[in-house]
């Protein structure tokens, strides 16, 4: 591998790190927001579900440190998505939540060696558990989102978004 590679790669995973780390100030912040439209057990999902994205965060600030960076630093406030008004749009809020985060930790999981290549994977997989449990239903492939529209010599061509 030559110094110009291993300099690219080194970029792309503090990159990859910080963008999951952007990540997890926003999902700090919106399950702060959601938290306080849910009760009893969802209330306590998303209360630990938060607790999981800090520490996750505070991993991270010493991964991008570690790799040489300046950890970004949270925002103030994030733009939602959509209005939270009702346990409803809270729990689709935090799979949405979740489906970022395992969106990031995918990019990281491809940038990352070693133990962080691991952590990512690992933090890929609880994001997609916790984006099922709040949606009621999964993905075939978690973290990774399909942008391209399927050819149209496939059976999916004309898919919806609809739940098959």
């Amino acid at each position: 591998m030559t110094p110009k590679a291993t300099t690219d790669d080194a970029d792309g995973t503090l990159r990859a790190a910080q963008a999951a780390l952007g990540a997890a100030h926003a999902a700090v912040y919106g399950y702060g927001v959601l938290g306080g439209r849910l009760e009893g057990d969802r209330r306590s999902d998303a209360t630990a579900a938060c607790d999981a994205h800090r520490a996750r965060r505070d991993t991270l600030v010493r991964t991008v440190r570690d790799l040489g960076g300046t950890p970004v630093a949270a925002h103030a406030a994030y733009a939602l998505p959509f209005a939270v008004r009702d346990p409803a749009t809270a729990i689709r809020l935090a799979a949405v939540l979740e489906d970022r985060v395992a969106g990031v930790c995918s990019d990281l999981v491809r940038a990352a060696r070693g133990p962080l290549r691991q952590d990512a994977a690992g933090a890929l997989r609880e994001a997609a558990v916790r984006a099922v449990r709040w949606r009621g239903t999964g993905v075939a492939f978690p973290g990774l989102t399909e942008r391209a529209a399927p050819p149209d010599n496939t059976a999916e061509a004309g898919a919806t978004d609809a739940t098959h």
